[in-house]
């Protein structure tokens, strides 16, 4: 049996042969431009290439809708299959060094072995997910009304065991952190005491954090609604803080940016969070109308600009507390899923660099003065920059693909993988 396909290191390197002297005509215009404008461009490379974001495990496969799905070619069957999806997604991008798993998905009878797996491709496992809101194969109790605040004693019981087996899990991968999201809540005015079903998350979720490890930390991530319609326990950034309050510095807040409501400022929220030293980190992704789960910058990104904008002046001022963690979170239901997290992570590395670029001294200078529309056109005129030079050469320098989307399609790499894992179904309904 022949071994798998993988893109060898010497065709990245021809293909970025092709590209790099007109690369480097661009990066250094660029520098020249900047220079101008008083940045160190090599500075704001350096600081690129050392950003780092997760890919979730399970955004490797096609996803869906609650309507249908149609699997792609040569999806992964297996966990270690999305590693080597993975696997490709940092060598030409360089900006995800890090998975994160989610069980009992990823569940496997030898741990050693898959991050045996992982660090063979110079990977590690990011934050553990748990799944408490579908009910899997030979489970004993039912969580189609709730998981942590059900009304059954021992439906709790059973999702608390769940979230101490992830932390074991995790524990043997090399995690240090565990992210907690339920579906709880009600689709009936009535159907749920709403102080109830808190006062019962509370409690579970604190047994959750006694048994986490010392250097651990547990990530709460809220959602508006979906799929409770009337009520959802954790539905916001305020319950959730609230919840991080109450189970103590261990608990913090996970912000995906597709779990608010319309119109929301989310970049507010980040501060605010930053601010009181719970904000966890981040579930990278893109809305049009909810929680669409679209590839992240697809639809605004001046808005994923703005909350990096925020994590930057964090950064700057050392703020306390701040060590936020970096995933994303999309579903592709139309594109290849490892194009679409190139494409992602490029665009989450792109809005990091703008906001490096913004000039924080007239900024605040502006801001002092109250002039409101010479604060905004300082954040307009790094946003407005083009930094793909800049993002190219750090992506050189880091060994990757100068173009990755290119290489990936002029690999065959999917082709490939579409010989060596035939497709078991057809489409579906639902998702998954």
């Amino acid at each position: 049996m022949s071994a798998p396909f993988s893109i060898s290191a010497d065709f990245v390197a021809e293909r970025n042969a092709q590209l790099e002297s007109a690369t480097l005509e661009d990066y250094h215009a660029l520098a020249r431009n900047l220079a101008r404008r008083g940045v160190d461009t090599e500075a704001i490379v350096d600081k690129v290439m050392a950003f780092g974001v997760a890919i979730p495990t399970w955004g490797v496969g096609t996803g869906g809708t609650r309507f249908a799905r149609f699997p792609g070619p040569g999806e992964p069957r297996n966990v270690f299959e999305k590693i080597d999806d993975c696997a490709v997604i940092q060598q030409l991008a360089r900006a995800t060094p890090t998975i994160s798993p989610h069980f009992p998905w990823d569940k496997v009878d030898d741990y050693g072995a898959l991050r045996e797996k992982a660090g063979a491709h110079g990977l590690a496992f990011d934050a553990v997910n748990s799944n408490t809101f579908q009910d899997q194969p030979r489970q004993q109790l039912s969580y189609k009304f709730g998981s942590l605040s059900h009304t059954d004693r021992a439906v709790r019981d059973q999702a608390v065991a769940h979230n101490i087996d992830c932390i074991e899990i995790g524990r043997k991968l090399g995690s240090r952190a565990l992210t907690v999201w339920i579906a709880d809540g009600s689709n009936f005015a009535g159907q749920s005491n709403l102080t109830g079903a808190l006062d019962r998350y509370l409690d579970a979720m604190a047994e959750i954090v006694a048994a986490l490890p010392e250097d651990w930390r547990v990530f709460i991530e809220h959602k508006l609604y979906e799929p409770a319609f009337y009520s959802t326990v954790i539905s916001d950034w305020g319950t959730s803080f609230a919840v991080a309050q109450e189970l103590g510095p261990k608990a913090h807040c996970l912000v995906d940016l597709g779990h608010h409501a319309p119109n929301v400022n989310i970049e507010q929220i980040v501060a605010r969070l930053i601010r009181f030293q719970k904000l966890a980190g981040f579930h990278f992704n893109d809305s049009k109308y909810g929680d669409d789960d679209l590839d992240s910058g697809s639809v605004e990104p001046f808005r994923l600009f703005l909350v990096f904008n925020e994590l930057v002046d964090a950064e700057r001022r050392k703020a306390a507390g701040f060590a936020p963690a970096y995933m994303i979170d999309q579903s592709h239901n139309v594109t290849d899923p490892i194009e679409s997290l190139i494409q992602s992570a490029m665009e989450l590395q792109r809005a990091y660099a703008q906001a490096l670029l913004v000039d924080r001294t007239a900024l605040e200078a502006a801001q002092t003065a109250n002039d409101a529309l010479g604060a905004h056109l300082a954040l307009k005129h790094a946003f407005t920059t083009d930094v793909s030079p800049l993002l190219a050469v750090s992506r050189l320098r880091a060994g990757g693909a100068i173009a990755p989307i290119q290489a990936y399609r002029a690999s065959g790499y999917r082709a490939q993988k579409a010989k060596e894992r035939p497709n078991m179904v057809g489409s579906s309904a639902g998702i998954v």
